[in-house]
């Protein structure tokens, strides 16, 4: 779709005055807003395309792509059953990856993944009720999706 008025954010192809088969228009949109609202990634970022998806699922592409992929660093890759769809994310931007449960986060032109957080673990004064309530708490980022266990 060339020359198509688009939205400002995430390009999603608006209708155009007198157009001719508006549901391919609507139809792409639609097919945009399936992955992106409450996005989920099966995985990534990948240098290159799953050998065998399943319409609907989405993945992050990497810096540097190849194959199918090539010249879409960073975009979200969405399988449909026309093909590869791509949309460039925005700053700020965040995704689940379903295989760890981690929030990507678009930043700086790149995806950041969670830093990962050691558990306490010696130091001069043992103190177990602290090293309990860390232990929790890092518990309860990993269990958001906010942390990396390591």
């Amino acid at each position: 779709m060339t020359d198509m008025p688009i939205t400002p954010r995430f390009a999603l192809p608006l209708l155009a005055v007198a157009q001719a088969q508006k549901e391919v228009t609507h139809n792409e949109a639609l097919t945009l807003l399936d992955a992106l609202v409450h996005a989920t990634v099966e995985g990534g970022p990948l240098a290159t395309p799953p050998a065998n998806p399943v319409a609907g699922e989405c993945w992050v592409v990497g810096a540097a792509p190849a194959g199918a992929w090539a010249g879409r660093g960073n975009a979200i890759a969405i399988w449909t059953s026309g093909g590869w769809r791509f949309t460039v994310p925005r700053e700020g931007m965040r995704v689940i990856r379903i295989v760890d449960g981690a929030r990507l986060r678009f930043e700086g032109g790149a995806w950041v993944e969670p830093a990962m957080v050691a558990a306490p673990a010696d130091g001069s004064v043992v103190d177990s009720e602290a090293r309990s309530a860390i232990a929790a708490l890092i518990a309860q980022l990993v269990a958001e999706g906010i942390l990396i266990s390591g």
